[in-house]
């Protein structure tokens, strides 16, 4: 395997990771929980996933720039040479890695604070916070994904 296969090849799974949780939390797991579990029921649910979950995310957090600059260096050499959309892929992440941190690092402490004090309406409302950037970020993750399969050459 090539340094660059290696390479592409993490950057996928950590992509992969990362979006295909999200696509499952917010289109598979959310509706389940809905349909089958009570406030308390659901939201200890959630913050059991979350801090399961977020701990492949700050893999793929982590692997994902490694990875990606070191394609970038290695199949355009310096930054400038890389087509726009390979920097709009990377700007996406920026924004994407802003919006999983303003989750774990300010509203995901709310969420367990509420459910260990059993305080489900306060428990409820930041879960909803925290869905609405989670749906964000699977927006832009989908469209990462896309750029990176159409390779537009804009």
């Amino acid at each position: 395997m090539t340094s660059f296969a290696l390479l592409y090849t993490l950057h996928v799974l950590a992509a992969t990771v990362w979006v295909g949780g999200m696509f499952f939390a917010w289109m598979v797991l959310r509706p389940a929980a809905v349909a089958v579990l009570q406030a308390p029921e659901r939201l200890n649910l959630w913050a059991d996933v979350f801090r399961r979950f977020f701990v492949w995310v700050w893999v793929a957090v982590l692997v994902l720039p490694l990875s990606g600059i070191g394609m970038w260096h290695m199949r355009f050499g310096p930054l400038e040479s890389a087509p726009r959309y390979v920097h709009i892929m990377a700007g996406l992440y920026l924004v994407m890695l802003a919006l999983f941190m303003r989750i774990q690092l300010l509203q995901l402490p709310v969420l367990k604070r509420a459910v260990e004090a059993e305080r489900w309406p306060d428990g409820g409302a930041v879960l909803g916070q925290i869905r609405r950037l989670v749906g964000i970020n699977l927006l832009l993750g989908l469209l990462v994904i896309a750029l990176a399969s159409a390779r537009p050459s804009f």
